[in-house]
């Protein structure tokens, strides 16, 4: 049974791993900054999945990928990690892990989008019914409703003097800069695992990571070489609380969760791997409940239940 059911189990790990990762590095990048976490978790993931990599296949590196696996994989790592990522560690420090997790439930939408784009797959009015309720999930969690605006609460005779007395006005929970920031991060994941299948085709999981994660690494270098911010690499280096959360994340992300995900992605479906992955949000609740004493709100528990049974509903 485990071995007809490998790649649901495969993304049912992924979304555990997934969720330690982003309580760890949403920590640490606010101990080191983004950046910097960015960087240094890609080369602690680097040097995981080189040992395993050794043990495994006798081969620190892949020397054995073919030209074609080199190419889209590598292109996988950029916009996945590079972009993709480096969006989503700036919405973590922005709007924390378990909003940025929910907002990346449009994940799967996302990459049926590009599955189409590149693939020629079409939607169903099925899959259109569940990226209508993804989306509305998260359109809960992200607005409130206000009853008053900051001048009226300030002088109630302001609100007196406007036409038809008080007026409900719709403002966002949560910064607007933090939820482009998590859209992008979502964007970048979905294309990057399209290519990531795409790229792998029969070759090994973990050793795909590993090409991801080196195209990842030297994409941050460069932008740290132009922005010029190597002395905070090294100071990150030097903070010993940010550096054993950005192994734990490490671990259990760009090594774990990646090769998981890619493991998964290899036995089923795209679409159904995305959905199984993107119960994050729902399981992340918990842990920033207890970590980061967050205020669980009965709106946000609804939201999350909703955008991920939309997920879910899109794939079924």
């Amino acid at each position: 049974m485990f071995q007809s059911h490998l790649g649901e189990y495969a993304a049912l790990l992924t979304a555990v791993f997934w969720t330690i990762t982003a309580i760890a590095f949403e920590s640490a990048g606010k101990k080191v900054g983004s950046l910097s976490t960015n960087l240094l978790r890609l080369f602690i993931a680097f040097i995981f999945i080189g040992i395993y990599s050794q043990v495994t296949r006798g081969s620190f590196i892949p020397f054995d990928a073919s030209a074609h696996n080199w190419i889209w994989l590598s292109l996988s790592g950029f916009v996945g990690f590079v972009i993709g990522d480096l969006l989503l560690f700036e919405a973590y420090v922005v709007i924390g892990s378990r909003i940025s997790m929910l907002i990346m439930s449009l994940t799967p939408p996302i990459t049926a989008f590009f599955g189409w784009l590149l693939m020629g797959e079409t939607l169903t009015p099925q899959n259109l019914l569940g990226m209508f309720l993804t989306i509305m999930g998260i359109m809960i969690v992200v607005l409130d409703r206000k009853s008053k605006t900051q001048n009226e609460e300030k002088n109630p005779a302001y609100s007196a003097d406007r036409a038809g007395g008080k007026r409900n006005k719709i403002k966002l929970s949560y910064p607007v800069l933090g939820i482009l920031l998590a859209f992008g991060g979502a964007v970048g994941q979905g294309a990057g695992l399209v290519l990531s299948k795409y790229g792998m085709q029969d070759f090994d999981p973990f050793a795909a990571t590993q090409i991801r994660v080196i195209t990842g690494f030297v994409g941050f270098a460069i932008i740290f070489v132009f922005m010029k911010r190597w002395k905070k690499v090294i100071e990150a280096m030097k903070n010993r609380d940010a550096m054993t959360r950005l192994s734990i994340g490490a671990f259990f992300g760009p090594f774990l969760g990646v090769s998981f995900s890619l493991l998964s992605v290899k036995h089923i479906t795209t679409g159904v791997a995305s959905t199984i992955m993107a119960i994050v949000p729902v399981l992340i609740i918990p842990p920033a409940l207890v970590f980061f004493k967050e205020k669980i709100t009965l709106k946000e528990v609804i939201g999350s239940i909703i955008a991920v049974g939309g997920v879910a509903l899109f794939f079924i």
